[in-house]
């Protein structure tokens, strides 16, 4: 492997470290405006702007982790986890739309915990 190729690697692994770090940020503030949907008027403004932004990240991190893999050679698994994810956020979503906390506010904590997860790992 080359110097050009070692820093293409090395920024790829940054860049899918940054959009882990930020889905992971943006799961965190979704706890925090849930909160807020309970006991603030503005709460459903917040919640659901956040939700938009959560999904994007979550977008985000499935780029990344093509960008990662793909020129550089890399293993897939980052790829299949972020799509993965992706596929629990568009659940999640859906979940959110329909007023299903039941299954909603679990689902936000498994998110959590497997985005905290996949940054540990990174």
């Amino acid at each position: 492997m080359t110097i050009h190729e070692t820093a293409h690697v090395a920024r790829g692994t940054a860049f899918l470290r940054f959009a882990i770090a930020l889905q992971t940020l943006t799961i965190f503030l979704q706890a925090i405006s849930a909160g807020l949907l309970l006991t603030a008027s503005y709460g459903e403004t917040l919640h659901s702007v956040g939700a938009r932004v959560m999904y994007g990240a979550s977008m985000l991190y499935v780029l990344a982790a093509v960008l990662a893999w793909k020129p550089g050679g890399g293993s897939p698994r980052p790829v299949l986890h972020a799509s993965g994810f992706l596929a629990l956020a568009s659940i999640q979503v859906v979940l959110g739309i329909a007023h299903v906390p039941s299954v909603h506010l679990p689902l936000g904590v498994l998110m959590f915990g497997l985005s905290v997860l996949a940054l540990a790992r990174r």
